[in-house]
């Protein structure tokens, strides 16, 4: 426990520093398993989690539930932990839900979408920035194929669209030209996403 504060002026009380009893494990120990869980997300069970520019690692969990010594049937709890920066971890996200209805039985299924919601508000909340040196995605079936935005800054309508052809486009303005898009050239979209092209 941190603190024991007053309740109406929040006044510290008592506060209590923290005392580091051990190690316990090395860091090139931690390194390793960080790697290992990084590449879960990028390339394993925890994929859902994935975002883009940012080194996330975690690891899926699907427990089958028991009662009075035996296992019950399709009756399970699905979870998700993940962290990032995986090199620098700043946020550690514990999700786990008990016997989920109406959906697939996995925690990477399931779960991994919500921590990748969590996540990606803790990043906006702590203005974490992007990394380098992350493990790619690669592309399985039946994930959403992904592509890089390309700059059609300063080009015709017609012509971004073709440059576009992966994604949606929406035009905003009269102009014939492109002066500003939405996201930016270099942002990876998931084919038939929307890029918003602005002219004057």
């Amino acid at each position: 426990m941190k603190s024991i504060n007053e309740p109406e002026t929040n006044t510290v009380i008592k506060e209590t520093k923290p005392t580091k009893v051990r190690q316990v494990i090395s860091e090139e120990t931690s390194k390793k398993v960080r790697e290992a869980l990084e590449n879960v997300v990028a390339n394993g069970s925890g994929r859902t989690s994935y975002i883009d520019g940012y080194r996330v690692g975690g690891k899926t969990g699907t427990a089958q539930k028991v009662e009075n010594g035996r296992y019950l049937s399709n009756n399970y709890i699905l979870s998700f932990i993940g962290f990032l920066p995986a090199d620098n971890p700043q946020v550690v996200v514990y999700i786990a839900i008990d016997n989920p209805k109406g959906t697939v039985q996995y925690g990477g299924t399931t779960v991994g979408p919500i921590s990748k919601a969590v996540l990606k508000d803790c990043i906006k909340a702590l203005n974490i920035p992007k990394s380098e040196g992350g493990k790619d995605k690669k592309y399985k079936w039946p994930d959403p194929k992904t592509y890089s935005v390309p700059d059609v800054t300063g080009k015709s309508i017609e012509d971004a669209k073709k440059e576009l052809k992966n994604f949606e486009v929406s035009v905003e303005g009269n102009g014939k030209k492109v002066t500003y898009q939405s996201p930016e050239a270099g942002t990876k979209l998931d084919e038939g996403k929307t890029v918003r092209l602005f002219t004057e």
